[in-house]
């Protein structure tokens, strides 16, 4: 994806970019679904994720992953944009790059799950599961203190 610019902020998929210690640091203090997630997972995540990033100059802003076969499904993860940057529409341009590159349209299922943040996923295409009674899960939320692999 060429890099894509609003109101002096660019989103690449470039991850030369990313500055692993800002999506360490929101991920593991920040967010509600990575506490304490280790570096080096989130090192090895970014590695074998389509990554979106938002920057201002070099400083790294913003940040999504997504999981994906770039044929017939894909899974949206860990977005954020920093709290200094809230309420400039970096979320909403966030999601529409991540919405219009080539390598994600024609998808046959694309989800995500977010505890707060449906209004903005409402308003690019998102929908509840129409049939939650087929999906099941393995959960564990407290891999990251465990320090041992499930599987």
């Amino acid at each position: 994806m060429k890099d894509v610019e609003f109101n002096g902020f660019i989103c690449s998929t470039n991850k030369a970019k990313i500055d692993l210690d800002v999506v360490h640091d929101y991920l593991c203090n920040e967010s509600y679904w990575a506490k304490g997630i280790p570096i080096e997972v989130v090192k090895n995540s970014v590695e074998n994720s389509l990554c979106f990033g938002i920057y201002q100059g070099s400083e790294q802003v913003g940040f999504a992953r997504v999981i994906t076969d770039f044929s017939t499904f894909a899974y949206l993860c860990d977005l954020f944009v920093l709290a200094k940057f809230q309420g400039k529409g970096l979320s909403k341009f966030l999601m529409k790059c991540i919405l219009s590159h080539s390598n994600l349209k024609g998808l046959r299922r694309f989800l995500l799950a977010t505890r707060d943040a449906h209004g903005l996923y409402k308003q690019v295409g998102f929908t509840p599961i129409a049939r939650p009674e087929f999906w099941m899960e393995i959960n564990d939320s407290e891999v990251y203190s465990k320090n041992e692999k499930r599987f």
